[in-house]
């Protein structure tokens, strides 16, 4: 077990959080200490893990460091975030920071002994291809190589000893006087293997727990995220697939995702990745998705996902903020107060699902495995250990009624809206999803889960009295199994013989080939998630096909 798969991450930039000045003013400012105000707040969200964007001393935005070994002024000083720190693990947070070591500042300290030394300062090989044999963009007497074009950010030489022992050195501070967790690597996808082999070493080797994610926009997250350098990346594949299904009525695009890496025979079902729906560099999910019902849906589908699930600063409670050409990411980095937050739908419903989140071992270590997907609904199985969990999702306006086979057991406990039931026959199950809802679907052979204690208590009266419970309320005729030969008559009387199951070659759903009994004889294909379903006549509940007497 490892305690990052049982987490639930918070991501803070903390210069925007703290509403610091863009540009280093050179004072001493406490600001990042109220974040122990936002400790109840976390608590309740089911929060224990918090991911620190840069809080090194740096000139503007932080991923320009000026010193490893100091906290930026702007945020406090390192005695205050120590006692920040001590808190956050007081309370069950862990604390995981952000490792900016591809590039420093233009004001580190041995790039600003080589603009005053020139080729005398012992720095020199620092930096990565720095030659005296033309001029910088910035004016200065050599050239160097900044990272990806940006000459204010200093690509550093990490196959020099002198910088990784001052780097590893830093680390080692930070993991005795911080006692943090873990380490985001910025950049990731861009640095240096060896370098990530060695620092993944070092840190092992003072702890066997830390954790090391890196950050992958694209590529194969295998070639980082392997037992030889990382232990996680960022997962941007699927933080794109979970916004655009949602946009374009399209389950069919994070459903092909899920399947590729993370399936049995996946190729990254050895991968823990970090998920998210936005941060401090993508526009706010709230400003992304299109139909803000749908914004609750793209958490549920991140926070169930194989992966540990991270909610970035504000976005529980629907911020919105989007790039701009003049203030670039700033409009993504706000200044939030404990009295900003809101108590809304979305924050509710982030509380509910990260409760549920950090209930279940099959949520937090399960095997993942798609089963059903259509445009509009998408039903995931995950499974670890004789737990079985089925999250069931419905981005259309309407109430959706769908069924599908289950691993046999007698029912389905939905421990989302804590009172829901429903009938499992013949390995077969009928349920309702609500119009933009989520059903996190418990399978047993009949007793009822142990329910997350926030939403037992929430749920206690409902459960008693709730319409949809109508399976626990009244006899129901059973659904016939899945693919059982005769005929069949449908609930409005035509009689049709069932041929087959087959697979849809593009989508690999199943589908009910059958006939009609007499007449013309015409062909049908239905997908069998459908054929075998209920509906609603005239106020009761009856199959849609059922078996011929």
């Amino acid at each position: 077990m490892y305690w990052v798969n049982e987490s639930v991450f918070y991501h803070i930039y903390p210069l925007g959080f703290c509403g610091a000045p863009r540009i280093n003013d050179g004072q001493l400012e406490y600001r990042l200490d109220k974040v122990v105000d936002f400790i109840p707040h976390l608590k309740e969200m089911n929060v224990n893990a918090i991911y620190f964007g840069p809080v090194f001393m740096s000139t503007t935005h932080g991923y320009d460091t000026n010193d490893y070994y100091n906290i930026d002024n702007r945020l406090g000083d390192n005695e205050s975030f120590a006692r920040i720190c001590e808190k956050l693990h007081e309370n069950g947070i862990r604390v995981v920071l952000d490792g900016v070591f591809n590039h420093v500042g233009r004001g580190f300290w041995a790039f600003r002994d080589i603009q005053e030394k020139k080729q005398g300062s012992p720095y020199c090989s620092w930096f990565q291809n720095l030659n005296f044999g033309g001029n910088s963009p910035w004016g200065d007497p050599f050239w160097y190589e900044g990272w990806e074009g940006n000459y204010d950010l200093v690509k550093l030489n990490l196959r020099h000893p002198d910088v990784k022992r001052h780097i590893f050195d830093a680390v080692a501070m930070w993991m005795d006087k911080f006692k943090i967790d873990g380490l985001r690597l910025d950049v990731a996808y861009c640095m240096d293997q060896d370098f990530l082999r060695e620092l993944k070493h070092f840190c092992k080797s003072k702890d066997s727990q830390f954790w090391l994610m890196g950050e992958i926009i694209h590529g194969d997250y295998a070639r980082l995220a392997n037992p030889d350098l990382l232990d996680s990346c960022t997962n941007y594949e699927c933080y794109k697939g979970i916004y655009s299904s949602h946009n374009d009525h399209n389950y069919f695009e994070i459903a092909h995702s899920l399947n590729r890496q993370f399936a049995n025979g996946g190729i990254y079902h050895n991968i823990y990745t970090y998920n998210f729906v936005d941060n401090h560099d993508v526009n706010r999910i709230s400003s992304t998705v299109r139909e803000e019902e749908n914004v609750k849906n793209c958490y549920s589908t991140e926070y169930f996902m194989p992966g540990v699930p991270s909610v970035y600063y504000g976005s529980e409670w629907g911020i919105k903020g989007q790039k701009s050409r003049t203030e670039y990411d700033y409009p993504l980095r706000p200044c939030v107060n404990v009295s900003d937050i809101k108590d809304n739908e979305l924050f509710r419903h982030i509380c509910r699902i990260g409760a549920i989140r950090r209930k279940y071992k099959a949520l937090q270590y399960g095997s993942f495995e798609n089963t059903v997907i259509r445009n509009e609904q998408l039903i995931f199985k995950r499974k670890f250990e004789g737990e079985t969990i089925y999250i069931a999702l419905n981005l259309s306006s309407n109430n959706f009624d769908i069924g599908f086979n289950t691993d046999g057991g007698a029912k389905l406990y939905d421990v989302y809206d804590g009172c829901t039931v429903y009938d499992v026959n013949n390995n077969y199950a009928n349920i309702s999803i609500p119009a933009h809802g989520t059903r996190v679907l418990v399978l047993t052979n009949g007793d009822a889960p142990e329910y997350p204690d926030t939403i037992k208590a929430e749920t206690s009266e409902k459960a008693e009295t709730t319409p949809e419970n109508v399976q626990e309320k009244e006899k129901i005729e059973p659904l016939p199994a899945v693919g059982t030969p005769g005929k069949y008559r449908h609930f409005k009387g035509g009689i049709y013989e069932f041929i087959c199951l087959a697979k849809d070659s593009e989508t690999s759903e199943e589908l009910v080939i059958y006939k009609e009994a007499g007449g013309e004889g015409k062909i049908w294909a239905r997908p069998s998630a459908i054929f075998y379903q209920y509906v609603d006549v005239d106020g009761k509940t009856v199959p849609r096909f059922s078996i011929c007497s």
